[in-house]
Protein backbone atom coordinates (compact mmCIF):
# COMPACT_ATOMS: atom_id res chain seq x y z
CA UNK A 1 0.00 0.00 0.00
CA UNK A 2 0.96 3.15 -0.66
CA UNK A 3 0.53 6.13 1.66
CA UNK A 4 0.49 9.77 0.95
CA UNK A 5 -1.80 12.46 2.21
CA UNK A 6 -2.38 14.04 -1.37
CA UNK A 7 -5.85 14.84 -0.85
CA UNK A 8 -7.52 17.70 1.55
CA UNK A 9 -11.42 17.64 2.76
CA UNK A 10 -12.94 20.47 4.79
CA UNK A 11 -16.51 20.31 6.93
CA UNK A 12 -18.94 21.75 5.35
CA UNK A 13 -22.55 22.87 6.91
CA UNK A 14 -23.97 19.53 7.91
CA UNK A 15 -27.79 18.64 6.71
CA UNK A 16 -30.60 18.23 9.45
CA UNK A 17 -32.32 15.02 9.76
CA UNK A 18 -35.75 14.57 10.58
CA UNK A 19 -34.88 11.33 12.99
CA UNK A 20 -31.43 9.70 13.44
CA UNK A 21 -29.45 7.52 12.04
CA UNK A 22 -29.98 3.96 12.76
CA UNK A 23 -26.98 1.65 13.16
CA UNK A 24 -27.41 -0.12 9.76
CA UNK A 25 -24.62 -0.89 7.19
CA UNK A 26 -24.45 1.57 4.14
CA UNK A 27 -27.16 3.81 5.99
CA UNK A 28 -26.87 6.59 3.46
CA UNK A 29 -28.43 7.12 0.00
CA UNK A 30 -27.07 9.86 -2.09
CA UNK A 31 -28.85 10.95 -5.49
CA UNK A 32 -27.27 13.99 -7.15
CA UNK A 33 -29.73 15.37 -10.01
CA UNK A 34 -28.28 15.69 -13.25
CA UNK A 35 -27.04 19.43 -14.29
CA UNK A 36 -29.00 20.95 -11.35
CA UNK A 37 -27.84 21.59 -7.90
CA UNK A 38 -30.25 19.28 -6.28
CA UNK A 39 -28.56 16.91 -4.06
CA UNK A 40 -31.19 14.54 -2.69
CA UNK A 41 -30.06 11.97 0.59
CA UNK A 42 -31.94 9.30 2.58
CA UNK A 43 -31.04 7.85 5.63
CA UNK A 44 -33.01 4.92 7.59
CA UNK A 45 -34.20 5.02 10.83
CA UNK A 46 -36.92 2.30 12.20
CA UNK A 47 -40.17 2.04 10.26
CA UNK A 48 -39.05 4.98 7.99
CA UNK A 49 -36.95 6.89 5.42
CA UNK A 50 -35.89 10.37 6.10
CA UNK A 51 -35.28 12.41 2.89
CA UNK A 52 -33.76 15.60 2.53
CA UNK A 53 -33.15 17.40 -0.50
CA UNK A 54 -30.98 20.18 -0.91
CA UNK A 55 -30.85 22.89 -2.99
CA UNK A 56 -27.95 25.38 -2.01
CA UNK A 57 -30.76 27.18 -0.33
CA UNK A 58 -32.28 25.35 2.23
CA UNK A 59 -33.69 21.39 2.93
CA UNK A 60 -36.92 19.99 1.93
CA UNK A 61 -37.77 17.17 4.26
CA UNK A 62 -40.02 14.30 4.11
CA UNK A 63 -40.74 11.18 5.94
CA UNK A 64 -41.15 7.74 3.92
CA UNK A 65 -42.67 4.89 5.87
CA UNK A 66 -42.32 1.20 5.52
CA UNK A 67 -45.46 -0.11 3.85
CA UNK A 68 -46.79 -3.08 2.64
CA UNK A 69 -49.01 -3.32 -0.72
CA UNK A 70 -49.80 0.08 0.01
CA UNK A 71 -50.23 0.15 3.79
CA UNK A 72 -48.24 1.84 6.41
CA UNK A 73 -46.83 -1.14 8.78
CA UNK A 74 -45.57 0.65 11.48
CA UNK A 75 -44.11 -2.69 13.00
CA UNK A 76 -41.56 -3.49 10.02
CA UNK A 77 -38.40 -2.11 10.38
CA UNK A 78 -36.66 -0.83 6.87
CA UNK A 79 -33.04 -2.29 7.01
CA UNK A 80 -31.88 0.07 3.62
CA UNK A 81 -32.91 2.00 1.16
CA UNK A 82 -30.74 3.04 -2.28
CA UNK A 83 -31.36 5.15 -5.15
CA UNK A 84 -31.19 3.24 -8.73
CA UNK A 85 -30.15 4.93 -11.36
CA UNK A 86 -30.82 3.06 -15.14
CA UNK A 87 -30.45 4.73 -18.20
CA UNK A 88 -33.94 5.03 -18.56
CA UNK A 89 -35.57 5.70 -15.05
CA UNK A 90 -34.57 6.30 -11.60
CA UNK A 91 -36.07 3.94 -8.50
CA UNK A 92 -35.81 4.78 -4.55
CA UNK A 93 -36.01 1.13 -3.48
CA UNK A 94 -36.62 0.11 0.62
CA UNK A 95 -35.74 -3.08 2.02
CA UNK A 96 -37.56 -4.43 4.97
CA UNK A 97 -38.57 -7.01 7.19
CA UNK A 98 -41.36 -7.82 5.30
CA UNK A 99 -40.20 -6.97 1.70
CA UNK A 100 -39.05 -4.88 -1.19
CA UNK A 101 -40.58 -1.65 -1.83
CA UNK A 102 -39.94 0.95 -4.84
CA UNK A 103 -40.92 4.43 -5.31
CA UNK A 104 -40.76 7.09 -8.20
CA UNK A 105 -37.53 8.80 -7.09
CA UNK A 106 -38.82 11.58 -5.34
CA UNK A 107 -40.58 9.25 -3.38
CA UNK A 108 -44.27 10.26 -3.79
CA UNK A 109 -45.24 7.08 -5.87
CA UNK A 110 -44.87 3.45 -5.39
CA UNK A 111 -44.43 1.70 -8.64
CA UNK A 112 -44.12 -1.71 -7.16
CA UNK A 113 -44.01 -4.32 -3.91
CA UNK A 114 -42.68 -7.75 -3.53
CA UNK A 115 -43.71 -9.33 0.13
CA UNK A 116 -40.19 -11.65 0.95
CA UNK A 117 -41.63 -15.47 1.21
CA UNK A 118 -41.29 -16.56 4.89
CA UNK A 119 -41.99 -19.85 3.94
CA UNK A 120 -38.08 -19.90 2.77
CA UNK A 121 -36.40 -18.82 6.12
CA UNK A 122 -35.79 -21.34 8.39
CA UNK A 123 -38.59 -20.69 11.77
CA UNK A 124 -35.62 -19.16 14.07
CA UNK A 125 -34.06 -16.64 11.34
CA UNK A 126 -35.03 -12.99 10.72
CA UNK A 127 -36.50 -12.59 7.81
CA UNK A 128 -35.48 -8.84 5.97
CA UNK A 129 -34.27 -7.85 2.72
CA UNK A 130 -31.13 -6.07 2.46
CA UNK A 131 -28.21 -5.03 -0.33
CA UNK A 132 -29.21 -3.15 -3.53
CA UNK A 133 -28.12 -2.01 -6.62
CA UNK A 134 -28.78 -0.90 -10.46
CA UNK A 135 -27.51 -3.78 -12.70
CA UNK A 136 -27.19 -4.32 -16.79
CA UNK A 137 -29.26 -1.20 -18.04
CA UNK A 138 -32.87 -2.66 -17.03
CA UNK A 139 -32.24 -4.56 -13.71
CA UNK A 140 -32.16 -3.92 -9.89
CA UNK A 141 -30.56 -7.11 -8.06
CA UNK A 142 -31.98 -7.34 -4.04
CA UNK A 143 -30.68 -9.64 -1.58
CA UNK A 144 -32.42 -11.15 1.24
CA UNK A 145 -31.81 -12.82 4.65
CA UNK A 146 -32.18 -16.61 3.12
CA UNK A 147 -28.82 -15.53 0.25
CA UNK A 148 -30.99 -15.59 -2.06
CA UNK A 149 -30.50 -12.49 -4.64
CA UNK A 150 -33.94 -11.10 -6.80
CA UNK A 151 -33.27 -10.19 -9.82
CA UNK A 152 -35.82 -7.58 -10.81
CA UNK A 153 -36.40 -6.83 -14.69
CA UNK A 154 -37.43 -2.82 -14.60
CA UNK A 155 -39.35 -1.51 -17.81
CA UNK A 156 -38.53 1.96 -18.99
CA UNK A 157 -41.67 3.44 -17.65
CA UNK A 158 -44.98 2.15 -15.12
CA UNK A 159 -45.13 -0.77 -12.94
CA UNK A 160 -45.11 -3.60 -15.02
CA UNK A 161 -41.73 -5.05 -12.83
CA UNK A 162 -41.03 -8.19 -12.99
CA UNK A 163 -38.65 -10.70 -11.23
CA UNK A 164 -36.67 -12.28 -13.60
CA UNK A 165 -34.07 -14.67 -12.11
CA UNK A 166 -33.33 -15.45 -8.47
CA UNK A 167 -29.61 -16.09 -7.70
CA UNK A 168 -28.73 -19.00 -5.40
CA UNK A 169 -25.18 -19.23 -4.71
CA UNK A 170 -24.73 -17.42 -0.97
CA UNK A 171 -26.13 -19.53 2.23
CA UNK A 172 -26.12 -16.57 4.80
CA UNK A 173 -27.66 -13.21 4.20
CA UNK A 174 -26.64 -10.63 2.00
CA UNK A 175 -25.27 -7.96 2.99
CA UNK A 176 -24.09 -5.95 0.20
CA UNK A 177 -24.91 -5.54 -3.36
CA UNK A 178 -22.97 -3.44 -5.80
CA UNK A 179 -22.41 -2.99 -9.77
CA UNK A 180 -20.37 -1.60 -12.68
CA UNK A 181 -22.85 0.06 -15.39
CA UNK A 182 -20.77 0.34 -18.41
CA UNK A 183 -17.48 0.25 -17.53
CA UNK A 184 -16.35 -3.00 -16.35
CA UNK A 185 -13.48 -4.84 -18.83
CA UNK A 186 -14.48 -7.68 -20.86
CA UNK A 187 -14.77 -10.52 -18.76
CA UNK A 188 -14.47 -8.79 -15.53
CA UNK A 189 -18.29 -9.12 -14.39
CA UNK A 190 -20.29 -6.32 -13.69
CA UNK A 191 -21.78 -7.16 -10.59
CA UNK A 192 -20.86 -8.32 -6.55
CA UNK A 193 -22.56 -10.03 -3.87
CA UNK A 194 -21.46 -10.25 -0.66
CA UNK A 195 -22.96 -11.77 2.75
CA UNK A 196 -22.54 -12.25 6.44
CA UNK A 197 -20.09 -15.28 5.74
CA UNK A 198 -17.63 -13.16 3.88
CA UNK A 199 -18.14 -14.70 0.48
CA UNK A 200 -18.30 -12.63 -2.85
CA UNK A 201 -20.19 -13.60 -5.70
CA UNK A 202 -19.07 -11.77 -9.01
CA UNK A 203 -21.45 -12.43 -11.91
CA UNK A 204 -21.57 -10.64 -15.54
CA UNK A 205 -25.37 -9.60 -16.19
CA UNK A 206 -26.94 -10.44 -19.48
CA UNK A 207 -30.62 -11.70 -20.46
CA UNK A 208 -29.68 -14.74 -17.39
CA UNK A 209 -26.92 -13.58 -14.96
CA UNK A 210 -23.78 -16.26 -15.36
CA UNK A 211 -21.21 -16.48 -12.11
CA UNK A 212 -18.03 -15.78 -12.76
CA UNK A 213 -16.35 -16.49 -9.50
CA UNK A 214 -16.79 -16.92 -6.45
CA UNK A 215 -14.71 -15.61 -3.08
CA UNK A 216 -14.14 -18.15 -0.33
CA UNK A 217 -14.99 -16.29 3.20
CA UNK A 218 -12.52 -16.36 5.54
CA UNK A 219 -14.11 -16.02 8.82
CA UNK A 220 -15.56 -12.56 9.00
CA UNK A 221 -18.39 -11.00 7.49
CA UNK A 222 -18.14 -8.47 4.89
CA UNK A 223 -20.50 -5.71 5.20
CA UNK A 224 -20.10 -3.67 1.91
CA UNK A 225 -18.36 -4.29 -1.53
CA UNK A 226 -17.83 -1.61 -4.81
CA UNK A 227 -16.42 -2.77 -8.36
CA UNK A 228 -14.23 -0.72 -10.40
CA UNK A 229 -12.76 -1.27 -13.48
CA UNK A 230 -12.71 -5.38 -12.49
CA UNK A 231 -11.36 -4.59 -8.88
CA UNK A 232 -13.62 -5.75 -6.54
CA UNK A 233 -13.10 -4.03 -3.14
CA UNK A 234 -14.96 -5.35 0.20
CA UNK A 235 -14.81 -3.99 3.59
CA UNK A 236 -15.26 -6.43 6.42
CA UNK A 237 -15.73 -6.77 9.98
CA UNK A 238 -12.34 -6.63 11.33
CA UNK A 239 -11.56 -3.28 9.95
CA UNK A 240 -9.92 -4.91 6.81
CA UNK A 241 -11.02 -3.58 2.70
CA UNK A 242 -9.81 -6.01 0.58
CA UNK A 243 -9.27 -5.77 -2.79
CA UNK A 244 -9.28 -8.56 -5.77
CA UNK A 245 -9.76 -9.27 -9.62
CA UNK A 246 -13.30 -9.43 -10.07
CA UNK A 247 -13.04 -11.78 -13.29
CA UNK A 248 -10.84 -14.72 -11.09
CA UNK A 249 -11.23 -13.71 -7.11
CA UNK A 250 -7.59 -13.54 -6.72
CA UNK A 251 -6.39 -11.58 -4.11
CA UNK A 252 -4.49 -8.52 -5.16
CA UNK A 253 -4.37 -6.29 -1.69
CA UNK A 254 -4.99 -5.75 1.42
CA UNK A 255 -5.51 -3.06 4.15
CA UNK A 256 -5.91 -2.97 7.99
CA UNK A 257 -7.84 0.15 6.94
CA UNK A 258 -9.93 0.64 10.31
CA UNK A 259 -9.72 -0.62 14.26
CA UNK A 260 -13.44 -1.41 13.99
CA UNK A 261 -16.04 -3.13 11.92
CA UNK A 262 -16.46 -1.26 8.63
CA UNK A 263 -20.03 -0.51 7.74
CA UNK A 264 -19.93 1.73 4.51
CA UNK A 265 -17.81 1.68 1.23
CA UNK A 266 -18.41 4.04 -1.47
CA UNK A 267 -16.50 4.55 -5.07
CA UNK A 268 -16.41 7.48 -7.39
CA UNK A 269 -16.24 5.94 -10.59
CA UNK A 270 -15.00 8.78 -12.36
CA UNK A 271 -11.29 8.67 -10.29
CA UNK A 272 -11.60 5.52 -8.50
CA UNK A 273 -11.36 7.04 -5.28
CA UNK A 274 -12.43 4.51 -1.83
CA UNK A 275 -14.32 5.99 0.76
CA UNK A 276 -14.55 3.77 4.11
CA UNK A 277 -16.35 4.64 7.67
CA UNK A 278 -16.66 2.36 10.43
CA UNK A 279 -17.45 1.98 13.91
CA UNK A 280 -14.37 3.59 15.18
CA UNK A 281 -15.27 7.07 13.85
CA UNK A 282 -12.77 7.02 11.09
CA UNK A 283 -14.06 8.11 7.65
CA UNK A 284 -11.11 7.63 4.88
CA UNK A 285 -10.37 8.06 1.50
CA UNK A 286 -8.36 6.01 -0.32
CA UNK A 287 -7.44 6.18 -4.50
CA UNK A 288 -7.39 2.61 -6.33
CA UNK A 289 -5.50 2.54 -9.20
CA UNK A 290 -3.32 -0.33 -11.90
CA UNK A 291 0.45 -0.31 -12.57
CA UNK A 292 -0.01 -0.17 -16.47
CA UNK A 293 3.52 -1.80 -16.48
CA UNK A 294 3.12 -4.52 -14.25
CA UNK A 295 -0.50 -4.74 -14.31
CA UNK A 296 -0.46 -4.63 -10.35
CA UNK A 297 -3.67 -3.47 -7.99
CA UNK A 298 -2.18 -0.06 -5.62
CA UNK A 299 -4.32 1.56 -3.32
CA UNK A 300 -3.23 4.54 -1.51
CA UNK A 301 -4.25 6.46 1.86
CA UNK A 302 -5.63 10.18 0.52
CA UNK A 303 -7.59 11.67 3.39
CA UNK A 304 -8.32 10.76 7.52
CA UNK A 305 -11.51 12.35 9.43
CA UNK A 306 -12.16 11.71 12.30
CA UNK A 307 -16.30 12.14 12.93
CA UNK A 308 -15.56 12.27 17.21
CA UNK A 309 -17.84 9.80 19.12
CA UNK A 310 -19.42 8.63 16.12
CA UNK A 311 -20.19 5.34 15.06
CA UNK A 312 -20.09 5.73 11.18
CA UNK A 313 -22.62 3.88 9.77
CA UNK A 314 -23.20 5.45 6.46
CA UNK A 315 -20.36 7.38 3.86
CA UNK A 316 -21.28 8.19 0.30
CA UNK A 317 -19.56 10.43 -2.35
CA UNK A 318 -21.72 13.24 -3.64
CA UNK A 319 -19.81 13.50 -7.07
CA UNK A 320 -18.61 11.13 -9.16
CA UNK A 321 -14.93 12.55 -9.03
CA UNK A 322 -15.00 11.90 -5.48
CA UNK A 323 -14.34 16.06 -4.74
CA UNK A 324 -16.71 15.82 -1.76
CA UNK A 325 -18.70 13.17 0.69
CA UNK A 326 -21.31 12.60 3.36
CA UNK A 327 -21.38 10.12 6.55
CA UNK A 328 -24.09 9.43 9.22
CA UNK A 329 -23.41 8.30 12.56
CA UNK A 330 -26.01 6.04 14.50
CA UNK A 331 -28.01 7.86 16.61
CA UNK A 332 -27.06 11.56 14.95
CA UNK A 333 -29.97 13.73 13.89
CA UNK A 334 -27.90 15.49 11.02
CA UNK A 335 -25.63 14.34 8.02
CA UNK A 336 -21.76 15.58 8.26
CA UNK A 337 -20.23 16.73 4.69
CA UNK A 338 -16.99 17.23 3.15
CA UNK A 339 -15.55 18.81 0.35
CA UNK A 340 -12.29 19.52 -1.26
CA UNK A 341 -10.15 21.91 0.85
Amino acid sequence: MAAADTEMYRKEPSVPLRSSSAALYNNLSVLRAGGRPLTCFGAVHGPSLSLVTADGLGFTHRQLPAKEAGTTLSTSLLTQAAWCVLPSRVLLVLTSQKGIQMYESDGSVMVYWHALDVGEHPPAQAVFARGIAAAGGHFICVGTSSGSVLVFDIPPKGTNITVSEVLEEHRAAITDIASELGQAPAGAGDVVTADDAGTLCVWSSGEEFTLLSKILAFGCSCSSVKLWQGIVAAGYGNGQIRLYEAASGVLRAEVNAHARWIYALDLAPQTGKLLSGAEDSFVHVWKLSRNPDTDDVEIEHCHAECVTDTQVCGARFCDPEGLSFAVTGYDLSEIFRYGRA
